[in-house]
């Protein structure tokens, strides 16, 4: 058997596992959304229900962005090549919690009103940068595809190297929300991203 042949059966075998994970890892990324849909149905999101959304939706974006963001650690760290085939997904779930996270927002906390909404983008700093973040992540999102990576060229990384500072302001949204009591949870995502951001900046330093 040749080089050739066995790369060609390699990359054949490659495309067939991808092929076979993909749509488990698609159902996988929904059970959250799964989760907060049976919660509701059975009452049991707590004595305020709203606030219960907003917060798993809202937090399922973030964590979703950070796992987006260890893709690139996780593979050259652990070898793990096969991960940057799911790379896109994670990062157009993060915009989909997101999303979803504005809309309980907006029809279930503000209930549609879009002036007292606007009210509360200009004056409580913590939405203002929650809304800074999800319109930061919508051309990134629009852009994930390869049409877009082929047509842009080197721009298209430095467009998407916006998902760091898009992260920090997503823990900071969290941050800025909760109480002096509560901050450990945010506290630990931003030391996570923190891991992350130094790595990537001695990665750089090396190469």
């Amino acid at each position: 058997m040749t080089a050739t042949t066995t790369n060609s059966t390699a990359v054949k075998r490659r495309f067939r596992w991808i092929k076979l994970v993909k749509p488990i890892v698609f159902l996988v990324c929904l059970l959250p959304l799964i989760s907060i849909i049976a919660a509701a149905a059975n009452n049991s999101l707590g004595p305020n229900p709203v606030e219960a959304l907003l917060h798993d939706c809202g937090e399922w974006g973030l964590r979703f962005m950070l796992i987006t963001l260890s893709v690139t650690p996780l593979q050259m760290i652990f070898k793990w090549r096969m991960i940057a085939n799911f790379r896109r997904m994670f990062g157009l779930y993060a915009f989909f919690y997101a999303v979803l996270h504005l809309a309980v927002w907006l029809v279930l906390d503000q209930g549609l009103d879009l002036s007292a909404a606007f009210s509360e983008i200009v004056e409580k700093k913590y939405i203002t940068v929650g809304i800074i973040v999800i319109l930061g992540m919508l051309p990134l999102t629009l852009t994930s595809n390869r049409w877009a990576i082929r047509k842009m060229g080197t721009r298209w990384k430095s467009l998407h190297r916006w998902i760091y500072p898009l992260s920090v302001l997503a823990i900071l949204h969290f941050l800025w929300q909760v109480r002096a009591n509560d901050i450990l949870e945010p506290a630990a995502y931003l030391a996570f991203l923190t891991m992350l951001l130094v790595w990537r900046f001695v990665r750089m330093v090396k190469n």
